[in-house]
């Protein structure tokens, strides 16, 4: 048996301990997973992907906060998304409440949920030029695009990581028109680098059918988002059941080209047009919430209650649907808030294909499908 350790290395590898480290910028730079093989030579007979103790219970701690309170916990499971586990949360909640927030404050969650898409994105990518296609340029462009976006949404927010902007009935704050067109302006310099990765990955020569996710098993365990996009199951719920303005928007249908083999290489390609695809769409909805006035939240009273039921809301996560479900009974706090999280997904997925792969492969195969360990473990 080996044990990978997913993160930097903090020790030396010994025979059966080995270190998986996917870059600096990588979601699993922050440890906390291992995978676990049992080996055939230098072939996975076997695996077993274990989250470490990541100390969340996310769901217990919703339990005991009544509800303006969940909404500076919910940013915090998957941290490479933070302002859409807050969206997540406050829509579910709005939708018990039969709340609706005003119209600019719905063009502006558009544009940040899209902004951290984008920041998601370019971390998963990083894996390509910092270690399938090594190139440093290109991962210093990619590092320089995620501090950009960090510091934009500061510049809103006063947070760069966990911006805290949802509130029931809209948002904490405004933006002005300086910092739409800033929004616009970052997209748009983004847009080429996910033409500039795409051609990296396929100039590095990538072996193909490595970790095969096809529809059947994407089905089978819940895959959706980008892994699932790339095994030809599309599920995006941007354009199958729209949300906050993105009727409004121009949400492409995948092209019929598109590499739909379902495995590592495919998924990677997927992620990289993705990229460029989430960056017009967030100077599109910049540039339509930059057309709206009006206020961004409504008042409301000092104590709210949501109605005796349950509620369950789902959301496009970067990583694919996030889902949540509110059991309410009529008190300040409530009483089951469960989520639904792409990341258990995708790994549990990833631990059924992983038979098959060899040792110098598994980099390419864990890279590939997207996880947060916090988003893992909740």
């Amino acid at each position: 048996m080996t044990t990978y350790v997913l993160g930097a290395p903090l020790g030396a590898s010994s025979a059966d301990r080995a270190h998986l480290d996917l870059g600096p910028d990588h979601p699993s730079r922050s440890g906390l997973v291992e995978i676990v093989c049992r080996l055939n030579g230098d072939t996975v007979a076997e695996a077993e992907i274990r989250p470490g103790a990541g100390h969340r219970a996310a769901e217990k701690l919703f339990e005991v906060r009544d509800y303006r309170q969940v909404l500076a916990l919910a940013n915090r499971h998957d941290w490479q998304a933070p302002f859409v586990g807050e969206l997540g949360a406050v829509l579910t909640m709005e939708q018990a409440l039969h709340l609706v927030p005003p119209p600019r404050a719905t063009w502006l969650r558009t544009v940040l949920a899209e902004h951290a898409r984008l920041h998601s994105h370019l971390g998963s990518l990083s894996v390509v030029p910092s270690v399938l296609a090594p190139d440093q340029v290109l991962a210093r462009r990619l590092h320089d695009a995620r501090d950009a976006l960090r510091e934009l949404v500061a510049d809103l927010s006063g947070n760069r990581v966990h911006p805290m902007l949802c509130r029931l009935g809209g948002l904490s704050t405004d933006a002005d028109p300086g910092w739409l067109d800033a929004a616009a302006e970052l997209a748009r310099e983004i847009a080429p680098l996910g033409p500039l990765v795409r051609d990296a990955i396929l100039a590095a020569d990538l072996p193909r059918g490595v970790a095969v996710i096809d529809g059947g098993l994407a089905r089978t365990y819940g895959v959706t988002g980008p892994a699932a996009r790339a095994a030809g199951v599309d599920t995006d719920l941007r354009r199958t059941a729209p949300y906050l303005a993105y009727r409004y928007l121009p949400l492409a249908t995948p092209p019929p080209d598109r590499d739909h083999t379902g495995d590592a290489v495919a998924r990677l390609l997927t992620w990289a047009d993705e990229l460029t695809e989430t960056a017009s769409l967030l100077e599109a909805a910049a540039e339509g919430a930059a057309r709206v006035d009006g206020p961004v939240s409504v008042k409301l009273p000092k104590v709210l209650r949501v109605p005796v039921g349950d509620t369950y809301h789902a959301v496009e996560a970067p990583l694919g649907r996030a889902g949540w479900w509110l059991v309410s009974r009529g008190e300040k706090v409530p009483w089951r808030l469960k989520l639904r999280t792409p990341s258990f997904a995708n790994m549990a997925a990833l631990e059924a294909v992983l038979p098959g792969t060899r040792t110098h492969d598994l980099a390419l195969a864990v890279a590939s499908v997207g996880y947060v360990a916090g988003d893992l473990a909740k």
